[in-house]
């Protein structure tokens, strides 16, 4: 007596198999558009390209080792920040408070020298303590209060401001401005060297390449081995993306964004460290207003302002981005105001493309 078998559908024979969608694979091209940093790695080479045809210098220095010399240090000094606030925009978050506080270290080392007479390197050591308090003490209030590190870092900023300022009026006799006198500092020769030296100098280049643009480098790498290596790097991701998913999930948010403030501050420290240095004085008025050249930095880049997307390579390529903007308008003989409006149209620009980019790559998936 025979049996009969009805097939089921899709099992029988001659059927369509059904594609995973998990292992569908993507082309290169498509995985290279999903890159944050490709729309700053195009502005680079266009504004580069740009300024190489505007260069109204004599010889066009631009295409020289004097041009590349110029920005590099220019952007040295705003990647070395620009890093640190990326990952800290990654992580779902700002800090209104770094451009003050590069100069307010500035002056807080210059007192310890100038004033006690202090080993400059112990100066320094006491410089980035004082940093990374303040950071902590900024990622705390975030996490503790619930308040928006927007508001908390702009209570910091004013703060700092007042304190940088005022401070500085109380202590150095009526001045703003903190320099070193004529005679022996302990420490300062060498730590001039690593910190505010040159390297590479030629008949071409007198003054060499900044040791400032080696610091920018290895910011650049450790942020970017920590973001795509590390489970940090992770913890990052993750709590800019979703906090309470990531909370649910092990990931101890609380601790990684207090984290992310305290590298934030200490490489302001190193900003101030290093201006110091090199100039051997220090005004209570610099580093205002560059927080925002930080955070375009990070913008350009392609870190999103919501958190959770980003690229520490974007940023390093998009503060390359603003020194090639601030030295090129004045090697093209053009007057300096134009830095902000060329700013604005650089950071108007980038978000557009990195945003089509970014939707195209989803799109093409």
């Amino acid at each position: 007596m025979g049996s009969s078998q009805t097939a089921e559908p899709g099992v029988g024979e001659g059927a369509a198999p059904t594609r995973d969608e998990r292992l569908t694979t993507t082309s290169r091209l498509v995985s290279a558009l999903r890159r944050p940093e490709l729309g700053s790695l195009l502005g680079a080479i266009v504004i580069f390209i740009f300024f190489a045809f505007t260069d109204a210098s004599s010889n066009h220095l631009w295409l020289h080792q004097t041009g590349v010399a110029a920005w590099s240090q220019q952007a040295a000094f705003f990647g070395i920040m620009s890093v640190p606030v990326a990952l800290l925009m990654i992580g779902g978050e700002f800090d209104l408070s770094t451009g003050v506080l590069t100069g307010a270290s500035a002056i807080f080392l210059g007192l310890l020298v100038g004033k006690t007479g202090m080993n400059v390197w112990l100066a320094i050591l006491l410089t980035f303590l004082a940093t990374a308090a303040i950071g902590a003490l900024n990622g705390l209030l975030v996490v503790r209060t619930r308040l928006p590190s927007f508001i908390v870092t702009l209570a910091t900023f004013f703060v700092l401001r007042g304190v940088s300022v005022g401070g500085v009026l109380l202590l150095n006799n009526g001045s703003t401005s903190v320099s070193l006198a004529a005679g022996p500092h302990p420490g300062l020769s060498s730590a001039k060297d690593i910190f505010g030296g040159s390297l590479l100098a030629s008949a071409s280049l007198p003054n060499g390449y900044q040791t400032a643009i080696l610091w920018f480098l290895g910011a650049t790498m450790i942020g970017a081995w920590v973001l795509a290596r590390t489970q940090f790097g992770n913890w990052v991701y993750a709590v800019g993306g979703d906090p309470d998913a990531a909370r649910n999930s092990g990931v101890p948010v609380a601790r990684t964004k207090v984290s992310l403030f305290i590298a934030t501050s200490m490489a302001a420290g190193l900003v101030g460290v290093i201006s110091f240095t090199q100039a051997s004085s220090a005004v209570s008025e610099q580093g205002v207003g560059y927080e925002f050249y930080y955070i375009i930095a990070a913008v350009v880049g392609g870190c999103l302002l919501n958190g959770g997307y980003g690229s520490v390579i974007g940023a390093a390529l998009g503060a390359c981005v603003i020194g090639m903007a601030f030295e090129g308008v004045i090697y093209s003989g053009w007057d300096s105001a134009w830095n902000f409006a060329f700013l604005g149209g650089i950071l108007f620009v980038a978000v557009g493309l990195n945003t089509l980019i970014y939707r195209r790559a989803m799109r093409a998936r």
